[in-house]
């Protein structure tokens, strides 16, 4: 039984492990022409490239994440009626919040996509990794023994990349994979925090979805921290890079389209003001979540009218006194 599961997951996984290591392979083509093929900064740079083209790939989830979670944060009201209204009765409360979930085309575990589909790419760059370094004869996808053999034994700062925490003796593989597992739970943490701190309206901080972001704040930091210290150093190098990436993108997102009613909104308005001021520029409210900038106008002033010149005759006629009847 063992066997046939291992076998359905190596079908599903042997399209991951061409995927990745055709991209991998192809960075380090060009990295290793400028560091050599066995040198380390090499495949560190692979792994990051990889990792930022994954992230580009995620770019059109990630809007949708984001337009998901800002319906989930305006809509929180109406989810307060409604458990106001159906506490009493929990499947008729369920039905309606699905019912006003469909209505705004929100999903609330949008969220979680891009975590849950980098998954797969996550496992199937550590079997890369792990097989390298362990069996590095038999080849995954497009990595050959040859290749196998320069990524499980380049070594980056000291450390082997398919070095681990906790499988290692040398206090330098382990100072460096603490420092990147610190990272990681870092950027975790900070991104959630940055979400939760300036683009939450203040009706969103209470109530279900407010209870959810709160979990997820101190609960992933302290799953990656766990399970950072089995990870190999290459893998440690790719999450860290993805937290990094996501939280600029999160950090774009948050200062140029701000959900309304949010921290980060009366600052993005702050800045239109002072940058409309700069330029002569009167800001006016729209009702929406924009500004509108209109030209400040003068006051029109009625032009001066020049006196007509008059002839001779009709300056003479002007004077003579009118005649009596």
């Amino acid at each position: 039984m063992l066997n046939f599961f291992g076998e359905i997951g190596s079908f599903i996984m042997a399209p991951l492990y061409f995927v990745i290591s055709a991209v991998l392979v192809g960075f380090h083509k060009v990295f290793g022409n400028l560091f050599g093929a066995e040198s380390g900064v090499a495949w560190v740079l692979s792994i990051i490239g990889l990792t930022l083209v994954i992230r580009m790939a995620l770019i059109p989830l990630f809007v949708k994440q984001i337009k998901s979670s800002r319906n989930m944060q305006l809509i929180q009201p109406k989810v307060k009626e409604l458990q106001k209204k159906y506490g009493h009765d929990r499947e008729r409360l369920a039905q309606e919040t699905m019912k006003l979930y469909k209505e705004t085309g929100t999903n609330p575990f949008a969220s979680c996509l891009p975590i849950i589909l980098q998954m797969p790419i996550f496992l199937a760059l550590f079997r890369l990794i792990d097989q390298a370094a362990k069996n590095p004869h038999q080849p995954k996808g497009l990595m050959t023994e040859k290749l196998n053999v320069q990524f499980g034994d380049a070594i980056f700062l000291g450390a082997k990349i398919s070095d681990t925490f906790l499988k290692t003796d040398d206090m330098g593989v382990r100072v460096l994979a603490a420092i990147l597992v610190l990272g990681m739970t870092a950027t975790t943490f900070l991104t959630q925090r940055q979400l939760m701190s300036k683009n939450m309206p203040a009706d969103a901080l209470t109530g279900p979805y407010a209870q959810q972001q709160k979990m997820l704040l101190y609960v992933l930091p302290v799953v990656f921290a766990v399970g950072g210290i089995a990870f190999p150093v290459g893998v440690l190098f790719y999450w860290t890079t993805s937290n990094l990436w996501t939280m600029g993108q999160q950090f774009y997102v948050i200062r140029n389209n701000p959900a309304p009613n949010t921290e980060a909104f009366k600052a993005k308005q702050e800045r239109d003001k002072a940058k409309a001021e700069r330029k002569g520029l009167s800001i006016e409210p729209s009702g929406s979540t924009a500004a509108v900038a209109t030209e400040v106008e003068e006051p029109a002033v009625a032009p001066r009218t020049q006196p007509k010149r008059q002839t001779k005759a009709q300056r003479q006629q002007k004077r003579k006194p009118p005649s009596k009847k």
